[in-house]
């Protein structure tokens, strides 16, 4: 019985020593939002389950990373990583604690707090133990970063503006077309028809010749002689 006693509270300082480590890991690279749950009447495979945010795919790797090299440094096997690829969801797998390292849209979408966060746990030795009001209050403030970051990430498609549909016509089809205008031809000045007058013209007669017709009676013509 005090073998196991021994054991028992060896096993639990280890997962403790274990749990440090990757807390102080994440805390290294600014992870957001970290939690640690009790997951032993869960599961029987892991006794800690801690989650935590990474911002983008760099600094999700990063974190992985630095909890890898905190885990060795502490004197345990180095873990098994997976996700390391696309860096949306890296699962670090500690063996008694499985640590999950999600960008915020992917950490509100399948909300692992829901199926591991019935027993929250102090992130370490020395912190105040999470109360109910402090989770509530750190689920909304996850889901403010969540739509942060899906607002930061949408990209607005500027729609065409529609056009006019009162279009200005061109004045002419010329002028549509870029050639420029056909010069216009000056009007026909209207000839006004001018009524012709024939005139009859007199021979002039000289005034000597007049005066001289005036003062002479007109000539009786001579009598034909009889035969």
């Amino acid at each position: 019985m005090t073998t196991s006693t021994k054991s028992d509270s060896a096993a639990k300082r280890d997962v403790t020593k274990l749990q440090r480590a990757i807390v102080d890991g994440l805390e290294d690279v600014k992870a957001h939002d970290i939690q640690v749950f009790n997951t032993e009447a869960l599961s029987p495979l892991f006794e800690r389950v801690i989650v935590a945010s990474g911002t983008s795919n760099r600094q999700t790797k990063a974190l992985a990373s630095s909890v890898r090299e905190a885990v060795k440094e502490a004197g345990f096997p180095v873990p098994r990583q997976e996700g390391e690829q696309n860096g949306e969801w890296i699962i670090v797998d500690c063996g008694a604690v499985v640590c999950h390292i999600m960008q915020p849209v992917i950490r509100q979408y399948y909300r692992l707090e829901e199926i591991w966060g019935a027993t929250p746990v102090r992130l370490k030795l020395g912190a105040a133990k999470p109360k109910p009001a402090e989770l509530a209050a750190k689920k909304l403030a996850a889901k403010l970063a969540v739509e942060k970051a899906a607002a930061a990430n949408t990209v607005v498609e500027k729609k065409p503006a529609a056009k006019k549909a009162a279009a200005k016509k061109p004045a002419t089809k010329t002028a549509a077309a870029g050639a420029k205008p056909a010069a216009k031809k000056p009007a026909a000045k209207k000839v006004a028809a001018k009524t012709i007058k024939t005139v009859v013209v007199k021979p002039s007669v000289p005034r000597t010749a007049k005066a001289e017709t005036a003062a002479k009676p007109a000539a009786k013509r001579a009598p034909r002689a009889k035969a």
